[in-house]
């Protein structure tokens, strides 16, 4: 007969506490506020995604009287002020600031997951290669991965970028993306050096199982947890180095649009116009903010004893 504990802990390890860490997060203030934001920000991202022909998003041809290119010829002095045309008024060329905030949301998020996509496969592999394995193949896999965490990311990922002469969302998010997965390599090598010597595995390897089995069918699931919680905060490190490459004018190129670009483009009348910058700036930290009350809502749904920790300490 098995203890509760060892029952606990073996459930959670083996696919049923998932449903139970769900049903956590939701419970949890800090998870429940993450994911109704970072829903948001997702729809919104999906709608402002152009397609078709001419190239226009689910927001210009339902809900908006102008996309984000189109140009109001009748503005004599832009930027102008909010009125009934535009309801947050126009940049310095004439485009409607309230189509092109809303637009922004889509460069973000693209950027952003995928580049986290990209980290979170490349550290998961590395790191459980390397607990597994341990010996040589672990001090090689490791000291790359702190190599790459003792550079600074986002000089590391200006110089590269600049290297190009065309740059595209796709060259974005495989350089953030190459360059973030050391942490998460860490993370799922520690959490594999436990779980590989665990009775489960042990009783897998001598009914036949490969190592390669073991590692996708035993070991990397259950080491998988940590590094969900670290690609979370990583999705909303990928979005404020998109902004910052954006506003030293290393991010996408235009027609693209860009929260980080459109703080550059306000700069020039923020005493006049203000809002021009403080409004990309607030859709910016409240999309951060989404992602960062995610992963707090996973670590203390995946992991209470430490949120218990912290509350006592």
């Amino acid at each position: 007969m098995i203890p509760e504990d060892r029952r606990g802990t073996s459930e959670t390890l083996h696919g049923s506490g998932v449903s139970l860490s769900i049903r956590a997060l939701l419970r949890r203030p800090a998870g429940l506020a993450g994911i109704l934001i970072v829903m948001s920000m997702t729809i919104l991202a999906a709608l402002a995604t152009p397609f078709g022909e001419p190239s226009r998003s689910l927001l210009t041809r339902t809900m908006l009287d102008w996309g984000p290119q189109d140009e109001d010829r009748t503005i004599a002095l832009p930027p102008s002020s909010p009125d009934r045309n535009h309801w947050l008024g126009t940049d310095i060329q004439r485009r409607d600031f309230l189509s092109r905030l809303l637009h922004g949301a889509s460069i973000s998020l693209q950027v952003g997951l995928a580049a986290e996509a990209l980290a979170l496969t490349i550290g998961l592999v590395v790191g459980a290669l390397a607990g597994f394995y341990r010996g040589w193949i672990d001090s090689t896999l490791m000291r790359l991965a702190d190599i790459l965490l003792a550079l600074p990311l986002p000089i590391l990922a200006m110089a590269a970028i600049a290297v190009f002469e065309t740059r595209s969302i796709t060259l974005l998010f495989a350089v953030l993306g190459m360059m973030g997965w050391a942490g998460i390599a860490r993370l799922t090598r520690a959490q594999c050096l436990t779980i590989a010597r665990r009775n489960y595995s042990e009783a897998a390897r001598a009914l036949g199982a490969s190592d390669m089995r073991l590692i996708a069918r035993h070991v990397l699931p259950n080491a998988a947890a940590p590094a969900l919680v670290a690609a979370a905060v990583g999705v909303a490190g990928n979005i404020l180095t998109e902004a910052w490459l954006s506003f030293l004018g290393l991010g996408v190129q235009p027609p693209a649009i860009s929260w980080g670009r459109m703080i550059v483009d306000g700069q020039s009348v923020l005493t006049l116009r203000p809002w021009l910058c403080l409004l990309p700036g607030l859709a910016l930290g409240m999309t951060v903010l989404g992602f960062v009350l995610l992963a707090d809502g996973l670590r203390d749904s995946i992991d209470p004893r430490a949120r218990m920790a912290t509350h006592i300490s």
